[in-house]
């Protein structure tokens, strides 16, 4: 399977607005007004990913994920259209985000993603899910399929 470079329908990239004073700084990463009822968050977590490590690649069946990249650090974010229905169905993506370059991530069930930490420190990275992981209660199968331990997968962090 080949991928061509372009953009993904059903992802949202949006700018994240940093407000800074001799205190630090503020960064809102979720407002309930701006966000589809659909994709509202369920809970939150955030993670912290060491220099030159990465996490992924691996999709979601039903979940749709709500990264907010704000720094520290910085990533290369790595999306791949794996949705045969969708108008860009083997499109793939780049971008870098985090301290440099805030943003939020919306991406849909079924566009794999990755990202790894192309700085030299730790970077954070805050997820707002719209589904609960493993469930009400942890009760349910993880909604995740996993490429990254596939050597014969397609979703490769180059280009």
């Amino acid at each position: 399977m080949a991928f061509d470079k372009g953009e993904i329908a059903g992802v949202e990239i949006r700018p994240l607005r940093r407000f800074s004073d001799e205190r630090g700084w503020l960064t809102e990463v979720f407002r309930s007004d701006e966000v589809s009822p659909e994709i509202l968050p369920t809970m939150a977590y955030v993670s912290v990913t060491l220099p030159g490590m990465s996490r992924g690649p691996h999709e979601h069946q039903h979940q749709t994920d709500m990264f907010c990249f704000v720094g520290p650090g910085l990533f290369e974010l790595w999306l791949w259209d794996n949705r045969p229905k969708s108008p860009t169905f083997e499109k793939s993506q780049v971008l870098r985000a985090g301290e440099e370059a805030p943003f939020l991530v919306v991406i849909p069930p079924g566009v794999v993603h990755a990202y790894k930490n192309v700085g030299n420190g730790e970077a954070m990275v805050i997820n707002l899910p719209n589904q609960l992981y493993k469930g009400r209660r942890r009760g349910d199968p993880v909604d995740e399929i996993r490429h990254e331990d596939d050597p014969m997968t397609p979703f490769k962090l180059e280009w």
